[in-house]
């Protein structure tokens, strides 16, 4: 239903009671694969350059804004300044079974007035990526912006030629929204940004696909899927 106001033209949806929602503040978010922890540099550096050196090349942080990194040294003066920083607000994922971080990402671009958020700066390791704790890790930053600290929309964005960045989007159920065409100059080189979200109303949805796809009951014997989230996702009345 459109409003209308008081020379009878169209205006968005009344929200009286909005307020303006609180900052993220640095606390744990559980999970039963893996839980996130504000990044600390001097407990999550060492293992998280291990974890990044599994990987066979550089192409991970093709379209990073850092690395990638030749040294834990190097790694570490990274990890000291993003740890130090509130926006981003940076994450370590802590694999539940080895108690190591193996991955990182963050809440930035942050508007309590408006409740909206993004989550970026996504750096898994090959010890994280295509896991479940890597789909968890996405579940409760969401669910933390979502639930936990009332937000209106969350955000996802990056670099249109970044098509595994894009999937990724796609599969946990962001929206895509449009191109900002030369957006941003990075590595000395232009970008074209690919705007993604998710807004609350979809959320109900989307929190019951992740529940259901990380269910134990979900996997077989072998560890695969028996339904992918998307199929999941796709069965929710509150999303489709």
């Amino acid at each position: 239903m459109v409003s209308t106001n008081a020379f009878q033209q169209p205006v968005g949806e009344l929200l009286p009671e909005w307020t303006a929602r609180a900052l993220p503040q640095r606390a744990p978010l559980p999970g039963r694969y893996c839980r996130l922890e504000p990044l600390d540099a001097q407990r999550h550096a060492q293992d998280l350059f291990a974890a990044y050196s599994q990987a066979a090349d550089g192409r991970d942080w093709t379209y990073m804004n850092a690395g990638p990194f030749g040294d834990v040294a190097s790694y570490r003066q990274h990890a000291e300044r993003a740890a130090a920083s509130t926006d981003p607000l940076h994450y370590a994922v802590i694999d539940s079974a080895t108690q190591r971080a193996i991955g990182t990402l963050a809440l930035m671009r942050i508007d309590p007035a408006n409740g909206v958020i993004e989550v970026g700066h996504v750096a898994f390791s090959p010890l994280l990526q295509r896991t479940r704790a890597s789909t968890e890790a996405h579940f409760l930053l969401m669910r933390h912006v979502f639930e936990g600290l009332g937000y209106r929309r969350c955000e996802w964005k990056c670099d249109n030629l970044n098509g595994p960045s894009r999937q990724a989007a796609a599969r946990l159920g962001y929206r895509f929204e449009g191109l900002f065409r030369q957006a941003i100059v990075y590595k000395g080189r232009s970008r074209d940004t690919a705007w993604f979200s998710v807004i609350d109303g979809e959320w109900q949805g989307l929190r019951s696909a992740f529940q259901q796809w990380l269910d134990p009951a979900n996997f077989d014997a072998q560890g695969m899927q028996r339904a992918s989230l998307t199929q999941i996702r796709d069965q929710q009345p509150e999303y489709a």
